[in-house]
């Protein structure tokens, strides 16, 4: 009796997925906002020019960045401010910034460049001009930015060593649109605008502070010394811009429950596309996969990071060199060899691992993944549906919400937290119930509040509109929204208790940072605040109307004796 052949590969069970532990173990990929980003300049030949660059010794002065794009034409301005120790710092209530600046559409002539500079240092207070799609704004690596300038002034080039400590030259302290400001909102931009994808925006001004930055260093020693050199490719390939992320994340996955499935479907999708390729001995593909995993095994050994929340990199390196090692004892005459490789990682070796190969996996449909990453586009508006039975929505529940009504409320520890706003640092704080016992919680309690709706259901007549429930009871008109608004997503919600004692905040700030971001090196700390580089290894600009590799990312360490 033969065997039954394997079913062809599909999306994965949300009930492993959505664990916040699952969802942190995500590794970037080609859908991840600045990898999608990079791939369609590349892919596209986008062209960025500088117009201007005047800026002191004091580090005082303007740059202007000119980016033309198929189907649209963009300004970054760069404002540089002399450093100041005092007053610095990450957070929104920051008043201290060495680099602040904006992405605006179109050519942007004196009026614009004049009128921001005067209205993105006063932030909430300012208002952006017409077309203005991003504030920004950066603080040096202080360390790392002066050794390297002082070293380039003298000639030659920066210590990997030292430059491998943090990865980069400036972090990003604020990356503000879609709305925020006077800025264009995201869902405003018309059909075939480049930047029409979630998040391309933010991304593109991120990518332009690391290049500023760079810039920056170069023009500050040239202006020390007529002996000085430029950072040289490597090592600028090798410098990203710094991330710094917290609770506030958090917040952002609970109001965008459409995006953050619709970002985690998309990698679903091309993962399947990629375990259902069919391959033959010798397929270059193989070659491919097999390169990739070395290459991010090399990336992982060579990464000086610590981590608490996460595995140590030496372990998920060595575990990504034993899954390159599996590929010429694939069976290519069964179905779907890659979903097969996939399946044994996963029984065998690091969730981290296995994520990482997915991830690398992704490459093999290079065009399935592009198109899925430009298809985001979601409205998160939701709206009750009143004439919905009872009964409908009850069973809705049951079907989509079975993790949350089994969830226990009643234990120990399952309200201990409360998320409140600081009045001193204008940000969100996760602390014990006792010390803001009249704090408003601004956390979703979705297991609570599921409960809740199943427990008011359950009193009521089956077949009785639930319309007639809200009138009575309208505080549950939220929950009822989102239940009936995402009936048939299956990775909107991360399955948690976000208010328990055990809950890890670091789990869901990584999901953001590294697998909707494309975030690498994201060390974590206090298990809630996470740092990283973006454009970790990505094309330089001026190597953006060549041929240039796709494959950028997890870049080795430059040699130190590249000139």
């Amino acid at each position: 009796m033969t065997a039954s052949p394997p079913p062809p590969p599909g999306p994965r069970d949300p009930n492993l997925l959505m664990r916040p532990e699952r969802l942190a173990a995500m590794q970037p990929s080609r859908v991840s906002a600045s990898r999608a980003l990079m791939a369609q300049m590349l892919r596209e030949g986008w062209r960025i020019t500088t117009r201007r660059f005047e800026i002191g010794p004091d580090s005082v002065g303007t740059a202007v960045y000119d980016i033309a794009a198929p189907g649209g034409q963009f300004s970054f301005l760069a404002y540089s401010n002399a450093p100041k120790r005092e007053g610095r710092t990450g957070r929104i209530i920051g008043r201290s910034w060495d680099m602040t600046g904006a992405l605006v559409e179109g050519v942007a002539d004196d009026a614009v460049i004049e009128a921001t500079r005067q209205e993105l240092p006063k932030l909430y207070a300012g208002r952006a001009t017409p077309g203005t799609l991003v504030w920004c704004r950066s603080n040096r690596s202080m360390r790392i930015f002066d050794a390297t300038v002082s070293a380039l002034a003298e000639g030659r080039q920066p210590e990997v060593s030292l430059l491998a400590q943090a990865c980069y030259l400036m972090r990003n302290t604020g990356l503000d649109g879609n709305g925020t400001f006077g800025t264009r909102s995201f869902l405003a931009l018309e059909e075939g605008h480049p930047l029409r994808h979630p998040l391309a925006a933010q991304m593109l001004s991120a990518y332009m502070m690391r290049e500023f930055a760079a810039d920056l260093v170069n023009h500050l020693a040239a202006l020390q010394s007529p002996a000085a050199v430029a950072l040289e490719t490597q090592r600028r390939r090798f410098l990203g811009i710094g991330n710094g992320s917290a609770l506030g994340l958090i917040l952002f996955i609970n109001n965008h429950p459409r995006l953050i499935h619709a970002w985690i479907s998309a990698r679903e999708q091309a993962i399947v596309a990629a375990q259902s390729l069919a391959l033959a001995a010798g397929d270059a593909r193989l070659d491919r996969l097999r390169s990739l995993l070395l290459r991010a095994a090399t990336f992982r050994r060579q990464d000086r990071m610590v981590y608490d929340a996460f595995a140590p990199s030496a372990r998920i390196a060595a575990e990504l060199e034993q899954v390159a090692a599996l590929l010429p004892e694939l069976d290519l005459t069964a179905p779907y060899p890659l979903a097969a490789l996939s399946a044994a990682v996963e029984a065998r070796f690091h969730p981290e691992t296995s994520e990482t190969l997915l991830s690398l996996m992704i490459e093999l449909v290079p065009e399935e993944a592009d198109r899925l990453a430009m298809g985001m586009i979601v409205s998160e508006e939701l709206q009750v549906q009143g004439s919905m039975r009872n009964a409908a929505l009850r069973a809705l529940l049951r079907q989509d919400y079975a993790w949350a009504l089994e969830w226990d409320m009643q234990a120990e520890g399952a309200y201990r937290h409360v998320w409140y706003k600081s009045a001193t640092a204008e940000e969100p704080r996760r602390g014990p119930r006792e010390e803001a016992p009249d704090a408003f919680n601004l956390g979703l309690d979705l297991p609570g509040q599921v409960q809740a709706l199943d427990a008011a259901l359950a009193q009521r007549p089956a077949d009785e509109p639930v319309g007639r429930l809200l009138l009575q009871q309208p505080g549950l008109r939220a929950i009822v929204a989102r239940v009936q608004g995402l009936a048939g997503l299956s990775y909107h919600s991360p399955h948690t208790n976000i208010m328990a004692d055990d809950f890890v905040p670091a789990h869901l700030v990584r999901l953001m940072n590294v697998t909707l971001h494309g975030v690498d090196k994201t060390r974590d700390y206090l298990n809630r605040n996470l740092r990283g580089v973006l454009f970790h290894g990505a094309p330089v600009a001026s190597e953006l109307g060549q041929e240039t590799d796709q494959i950028w990312f997890y870049p080795a360490e430059p040699s130190e004796h590249a000139r």
